[in-house]
């Protein structure tokens, strides 16, 4: 899809979320992989922590991030599985106020084109809680880039036509 280059770009101020028991930044390749992508995109990186598979403590810096008005959009890879650790799915959608399932169906159907029918133990998931967007992704540098560069990085710029994420943003707290 077309972008306006005579549209003005909007940055967009995203923290970005680990889940790993196993990560530290060091060898945070998915996360280092998406700062990266945002920030060659123009957007802002507001925040960056890596946080144990655990959906109390997912939820807790959610929340956090959600509260924080200087973060716009909150970005996670990991813990999106079938195992028993994977938990991102279950704690995002105890907080969420809307869901987006065309981000989940979309990005395994890009996936696919990847890795093949393996798409479907992804449970990458979006939605929008009190006004800010929240998008899960898996664990690897491969769906990393596949959300980023197959859905976010248009979908999170405001030139973006038909429309994108971004002209939304003033809008979602609307009652």
């Amino acid at each position: 899809m077309p972008i306006d280059l005579d549209a003005v770009f909007t940055p967009v101020r995203i923290a970005v979320m680990t889940v790993s028991d196993t990560r530290g930044l060091a060898d945070d390749r998915s996360g280092d992989t998406l700062v990266a992508r945002l920030t060659e995109a123009g957007h802002v990186l507001a925040e960056r922590e890596i946080v144990k598979d655990d959906v109390g403590l997912i939820m807790a810096v959610l929340h956090r991030w959600i509260d924080d008005e200087s973060i716009d959009c909150v970005i996670t890879t990991g813990g999106t599985g079938v195992t028993g650790r994977d938990v991102t799915p279950e704690a995002i959608e105890r907080i969420a106020e809307k869901m987006i399932p065309g981000f989940g169906e979309l990005f395994r159907w890009l996936s696919f084109k990847t890795i093949g029918t393996s798409t479907v133990q992804s449970r990458a998931c979006a939605c929008v809680t009190r006004g800010t967007y929240i998008f899960a992704l898996p664990g690897s540098t491969g769906a990393v880039k596949d959300g980023w560069d197959g859905i976010l990085r248009d979908q999170l710029d405001s030139r973006h036509k038909p429309c994108n994420f971004v002209e939304l943003m003033p809008r979602l707290r609307e009652r």
